[in-house]
């Protein structure tokens, strides 16, 4: 016997391996997983093909998929998320919890008008001058507790409105050309 040949061999001389080249036993784990994808990749465009003999094939089976029917408000929270509607629907909310969040007494006077979401801006109106000033004054908390129940940075400021709707423009009391309660005089 050589000292080439394996011991009880079939006399064939053995070749020496490299470090960095497979060995038969991982040639032949490629070469399986190389062969499973490829019937896994037969088998999938199978099933589409019955699927599409049968009838157009988008059913739903045994477990869950996007296509089964969800609850009412798991549907709106996907739209809500989905159309990026996230912050507007929480300023929302908060519209309507404002007795909850500013007080009883300063939600009996102010209220929520809008809320400008490029700007990120609330806007309110008071029904007096002297809550519109006391709005004023409580803004900077009144913005730091908004934007700890929304998420920090969904409101930068609110302004505020005074009372009133605005001038007239046109009524039985009206002179034409006039521009205010006070043009009259003088």
């Amino acid at each position: 016997m050589s000292a080439e040949e394996k011991p009880g061999g079939s006399g064939k001389p053995e070749t020496p391996q490299t470090p960095g080249e497979p060995s038969g036993v991982d040639l032949a784990r490629v070469a399986l997983r190389a062969a499973k994808e490829a019937a896994r990749a037969r088998g999938a465009s199978a099933q589409q093909k019955k699927q599409a003999r049968r009838g157009g094939g988008l059913r739903s089976g045994a477990r869950a998929d996007g296509r089964d029917p969800m609850g009412l408000g798991a549907a709106i929270n996907r739209l809500i998320t989905e159309r990026g509607w996230e912050a507007p629907a929480a300023v929302g909310g908060v519209m309507g919890r404002w007795p909850q969040i500013v007080g009883e007494d300063l939600a009996k006077h102010c209220v929520p008008q809008k809320y400008d979401e490029d700007e990120r801006v609330l806007v309110v109106q008071c029904d007096s001058t002297a809550w519109a000033t006391q709005v004023r004054m409580l803004a900077p908390q009144l913005v730091r507790r908004l934007n700890e129940d929304l998420g920090h940075g969904t409101v930068r400021r609110i302004d505020i409105k005074n009372p009133g709707g605005g001038p007239r423009r046109y009524g039985p009391l009206r002179a034409p050309g006039s521009t205010g309660h006070d043009s009259s005089y003088g």
